[in-house]
């Protein structure tokens, strides 16, 4: 039984063209997802973050710490988040904060963002390959009709070229802008990674000033702490 190649190419390449479609729309859910996420979880600026911090700091001094786990709890940032952890759980000693701090960051934020952008990743190595597929239909359909035996009008090949150059021609293009997105999502992570390892770092200067004990001694401000915390991080 002889294989009609052209229907298999026409159903099969308007499937293609569906594919495409529904994968340009996830990848730009994605992104907005994503980046949405890092806006919802980040200080908009460094001097927002340090205005924060002098609050509670303010509050840690007068050795009122219910009132900065309040206000702290009512942040949905990272950053207030561990801070209310790390106020909540301050006996443990600065050494095991700053373990059980980064470790709650990397799962909690870093781990949902990474999951968020692997579907990023996954959808700009999809599309070429669905255009790639669109290219093999289409010359496959040219193929079969130039095949059947008889004088082939050059425009019954159209619809075969057209589906195997869109086809690629749009895999392409939805791979592209979603490489570009993801170098600024990228940036943006380190950008909220940096911000968080700074704040982490000065929150535990301060957990120790206002009398936190600590199993080590804790290097000077600005100094390797901070490097530690963003190499943790990264």
């Amino acid at each position: 039984m002889k294989l009609d190649l052209t229907s298999i190419t026409y159903y099969l390449g308007n499937a293609d063209y569906v594919a495409l479609a529904l994968v340009a729309v996830w990848g730009a859910f994605c992104v907005v997802m994503v980046l949405r996420r890092i806006g919802q979880t980040r200080f908009r600026s460094e001097a927002a973050q340090e205005e924060f911090l002098n609050r509670i700091e303010g509050m840690l001094q007068r050795q009122e710490f219910d009132r900065a786990i309040a206000e702290c709890e009512s942040d949905g940032r990272a950053l207030p988040q561990l801070i209310r952890l790390a106020v909540l759980n301050r006996r443990l000693g600065l050494q095991r904060l700053r373990t059980m701090l980064v470790e709650r960051f990397q799962r909690d934020v870093l781990g949902d963002l990474d999951y968020r952008l692997s579907w990023i990743y996954t959808v700009i190595k999809s599309a070429p390959m669905l255009g790639l597929f669109g290219t093999v239909l289409g010359m496959m359909g040219a193929f079969a009709k130039l095949s059947g035996g008889e004088k082939v009008d050059p425009t019954q090949l159209a619809d075969d070229i057209s589906l195997a150059l869109v086809t690629t021609a749009v895999g392409l293009a939805i791979a592209i802008p979603l490489v570009l997105c993801t170098a600024s999502v990228t940036t943006r992570i380190r950008q909220l990674e940096d911000l968080v390892g700074s704040g982490l770092t000065r929150l535990l200067e301060i957990l120790r000033s206002v009398g936190v004990r600590s199993d080590i001694p804790l290097p000077p401000p600005g100094g390797s702490a901070e490097r530690v915390f963003r190499s943790d991080l990264s």
